[in-house]
């Protein structure tokens, strides 16, 4: 395979939507949120009610992935002095105002989060010289995801600065990321339970509650392992099974395919992975062990969205009969980074 010319790959991978948005697109599927797609995301605001989709930024307590850690709190500095309920009398005699400066040390992805689309890419040979470091779109490690190390041919890389060059969580946030969101309550069929929804399940369930997804739409997963987060949050007492819920089932290939036909610009779930939660013992012929993330991500450009707050707002739709909303919710603006905690709005 040649290098063709303006590409940075010549083969792009089966299945994927690689080129289909301009060689240089960095923000995948979600160019299909038109102006009209927004306009009809706002149409289902009706009563004007505002429910969060995000767990406390410390949530969990406990900690599910051992790279990732809470927010740690600390105060800034005014010289010597600590700035938290700081006099400015100390400096401007006789001036009444105090104030308060904060810091904060935190894993990117630790609560309710974004996965940038170069959080997850994979060893594939797009310009016919080998296998590579390569994440969607063809953009490749060492040129555009820059990390300390060259783990492929086991050396030291370039010096930094390190982080996402391409694919960074800020090209997400600019768009604003806001769209129409569809919410397909998983619990409500299948409980809190380990349970791994296919193809088949999934359009029992989509069927039984009269959901229809159109291109454009942000579908979101509700499993209730949000309020299992909760209630050991609320008291640590409260025995958390990490693995008690359900996920989608990203070994059942009809299942990948509903996901790329849809249209659905990005997943969102309660859970720790929208799909149900990896052991990495198995593996697809390709040597794919998160398969929903390898076709999301990877091929695709469909941001995943992990720990949201879904409950309150799936209970209320229930409720009144409905399953769309507005959905609001972009990540951090931070360059570089391949993740994002998120503070979501669901508007109804």
């Amino acid at each position: 395979m040649a290098q063709i010319e303006g590409k940075r790959w010549s083969e792009r991978p089966e299945g994927s939507n690689w080129g289909d948005f301009g060689p240089d697109d960095q923000i995948g599927r979600l160019n299909l949120i038109t102006p009209e797609r927004r306009r009809a995301a706002a149409a289902e605001v009706r009563e004007g009610i505002a429910f969060c989709l995000s767990l406390p930024l410390d949530c969990p307590r406990v900690q599910l992935n051992p790279r990732r850690f809470p927010p740690q709190i600390g105060f800034s500095m005014r010289g010597e002095d600590p700035a938290m309920n700081y006099p400015y009398d100390r400096v401007f005699p006789g001036m009444k105002e105090t104030v308060c400066d904060d810091k904060v040390t935190l894993s990117l992805q630790y609560s309710t989060q974004w996965d940038a689309l170069c959080h997850m890419g994979c060893l594939y040979d797009s310009r016919g010289t080998g296998e590579e470091v390569t994440y969607y779109n063809g953009f490749h490690a060492e040129d555009d995801v820059k990390g300390p190390v060259d783990y492929l041919h086991d050396r030291q890389a370039k010096d930094g600065p390190y982080g996402a060059r391409a694919l960074g969580i800020e090209r997400i946030a600019e768009t604003g990321l806001q769209a129409r969101g569809v919410m397909i309550d998983l619990q409500a069929h299948v409980g809190l339970e380990a349970v791994p929804v296919g193809y088949d399940q999934l359009m029992r369930i989509l069927e039984a509650d009269k959901v229809e997804v159109e291109a454009g739409d942000v579908l979101c997963f509700r499993t209730g392992f949000d309020r299992a987060l909760l209630a050991n949050y609320a008291d640590p007492e409260v025995t958390l099974d990490p693995h008690k819920c359900s996920g989608l089932d990203g070994f059942d290939d009809r299942l990948l395919q509903w996901v790329a036909d849809s249209g659905a610009v990005a997943l969102v779930s309660d859970n720790e992975a929208v799909e149900i939660s990896p052991d990495f013992q198995r593996q697809t012929p390709h040597g794919i062990r998160v398969p929903l993330h390898n076709l999301c991500l990877f091929k695709l450009g469909i941001p995943l969205g992990e720990f949201f707050l879904l409950s309150d707002l799936a209970d209320w739709l229930r409720a009144n009969g409905r399953s769309r909303f507005l959905f609001t919710a972009p990540p951090l603006r931070l360059p570089g980074a391949v993740g994002s905690p998120v503070t979501g709005v669901g508007t109804v």
